[in-house]
């Protein structure tokens, strides 16, 4: 009798964990993403450049990982330490999860945008964050692959010229995937929700 009671829960205990399992597939099938989607994924430029800390960053080596990628400059007055400070609050959002997450800063304004200053801007940020800069020469692939819009504006002021540049996050999954774009202004809750998912997928 005492088998059989055991056995009982046991079976109990193992459609309780399919129900979960179910649920959760299902949860994750039905989820919709708040950044626009590109469906199915474009394959990610495998980016190869060096960082503001010297180290080689290349974008094929954090398969299993989701990289998030934005191009701006240090002189912006707006845009981009907006969606820093964003990356800043996504990041502490995200908890144990943000260690499977990459923040990466490209350069716009390769004139002005030293490997100091660049490191210096994205430090202030947050530490973890990885900023590249370079040669125009260098950087030039790498927005024509995302269809980065770039292009300067004299102002007459004594900053000398503003970048209008794209403002969107460009989203990278774990199987190296160009999966989504957030547009500016997409809250930091839907973006860490996003992310999750995507994690939750390579989970």
């Amino acid at each position: 009798m005492k088998g059989k009671t055991v056995l009982v829960i046991g079976l109990l205990v193992l459609v309780g964990v399919l129900a979960v399992f179910v649920a959760v597939q299902i949860t994750n099938a039905n989820y919709q993403y708040q950044g626009s989607l590109i469906d199915p994924p474009a394959p990610a430029f495998d980016i190869a450049l060096q960082d503001t800390d010297g180290d080689l960053f290349q974008l094929s080596d954090h398969t299993g990982e989701v990289v998030l990628i934005f191009f701006g400059y240090t002189n912006c007055p707006d845009v981009c330490p907006t969606t820093l400070a964003e990356f800043k609050q996504v990041y502490e959002n995200l908890g144990p999860d943000a260690d499977r997450v990459k923040f990466v800063y490209f350069s716009v304004d390769p004139e002005r945008d030293t490997q100091e200053r660049v490191g210096e801007f994205v430090n202030a940020f947050n530490p973890n964050f990885i900023g590249i800069t370079g040669d125009e020469a260098d950087l030039e692939p790498v927005w024509q692959a995302y269809g980065v819009y770039h292009e300067k504006q004299e102002v007459g002021s004594a900053a000398g010229y503003v970048v209008d540049h794209t403002a969107s996050v460009y989203v990278i999954d774990t199987q190296g995937g160009w999966r989504m774009t957030f547009p500016y202004g997409l809250s930091v809750d839907a973006m860490v929700q996003d992310i999750q998912h995507l994690l939750e997928e390579e989970g």
